[in-house]
């Protein structure tokens, strides 16, 4: 079987959560004699050599439109259904006024059409113009042979934003257990905090700087800011105390060491359809801190601290019973269980034998 995985055109110069899942996945399922070939939406595609077509992030309908009309062939999409709208219409300055007056369909439109005009990402359907976002996703829906989202949490707000039934099959976010491997012999700092994440508004990094500044807690913020988030990435630089260390993009490989020695690892964004780094932190024997809002408790259960984004104190609660608490054998237990690469490929192999049969 031979299938092309089709991807935004940023996936590797604006590195994200849909990076790891689409290198993860691509290298489970090649081990499994799958052959997977990434592929950039912007590319010519040679539809015909492919037996599936495989599509990421329905948030960015145009690029599916664009390929899926050109061929028969079959085609699953991961959704990754993001809501960004709380962010975007209650907390964004500035355009965020505006937005406040949009659907979440309609400010995801505008943002498409900003980025093509401004030459930050390209458009492929011309469709998209005149269909809009909640069209457009609606006509992919109806389209696709099977959607694979994260969780249920996912499919059902897929389901109740676009009232349109279709198959799927839930395929986790997952780890790769060869490479976080936990030494529990590696005494964990009780007050150092990672957060490992992109920065821009909607991982909510000013409140979280907020809430720790001048604390005993060491925090470190891994990762690079978005292209269009320099202003808000200053405003971070500039709000944080001396306890708030910024360390930039790191490789997985190279995380792995930081989660060995952190007791927390956090995420108080404004929305989540899983928390990447939260899973990998877990399964590195940290306690997890995540936001309330998204699909979050699906994965972590009663065995997350949960916080509310807009809080500060909310956030500081959190992390104090985190680092209180000892670690959770049994969330490690279960992402090792349900929540690996491997499980996410056999679901996902499961999808494309649907797709072809």
């Amino acid at each position: 079987m031979k299938v092309a995985f089709i991807t935004r055109s940023t996936l590797y110069t604006v590195p994200g959560g849909d990076t790891v899942q689409v290198i993860q996945t691509a290298r489970e399922l090649t081990g499994m004699g799958i052959t997977v070939d990434i592929l950039l939406s912007k590319e010519v595609i040679l539809y015909d050599q492919y037996d599936v077509l495989h599509f990421f992030n329905i948030t960015r309908p145009a690029d599916i439109l664009h390929h899926s009309k050109k061929t028969k062939k079959p085609f699953v999409v991961s959704t990754i259904l993001c809501n960004y709208s709380e962010y975007d219409k209650h907390h964004r300055k500035g355009i965020g006024m505006f937005f406040s007056y949009l659907s979440g369909d309609g400010v995801e439109y505008l943002k498409t059409i900003g980025r093509w005009i401004l030459g930050k990402d390209h458009l492929a359907s011309i469709d998209y113009l005149w269909k809009g976002q909640h069209k457009s996703i609606i006509e992919i829906l109806r389209r696709a042979t099977a959607i694979l989202p994260n969780s249920e949490s996912e499919y059902n707000r897929v389901q109740q934003a676009y009232l349109q039934k279709v198959n799927y099959l839930v395929v986790p976010n997952g780890v790769n257990p060869s490479l976080f491997k936990y030494d529990n012999d590696i005494k964990k700092d009780d007050l150092l905090i990672l957060c490992v994440a992109r920065i821009e508004g909607i991982k909510n990094h000013l409140n979280l700087i907020k809430a720790l500044n001048n604390t005993p807690y060491k925090l470190l913020i891994i990762g690079a800011h978005s292209p269009n988030q320099a202003v808000y990435y200053n405003q971070c630089r500039s709000l944080a105390a001396g306890n708030i260390s910024f360390i930039g993009q790191l490789s997985q490989s190279d995380l792995v060491a930081y989660y060995q020695r952190a007791k927390v690892h956090i995420l108080p964004s404004w929305f989540e359809t899983t928390g990447l780094s939260s899973v990998e932190a877990a399964v590195m024997g940290c306690n997890i801190v995540i936001t309330d809002k998204g699909d979050t408790r699906e994965y972590f259960g009663d065995a997350g601290f949960y916080c509310n984004p807009g809080d500060p104190k909310s956030i500081l609660a959190a992390v104090e019973r985190a680092s209180l608490a000892p670690s959770n054998k049994n969330l490690f237990e279960k992402i090792l269980k349900q929540y690996t690469w491997k499980q996410a490929a056999l679901q996902t192999l499961n999808a494309y034998q649907l797709a072809i049969s």
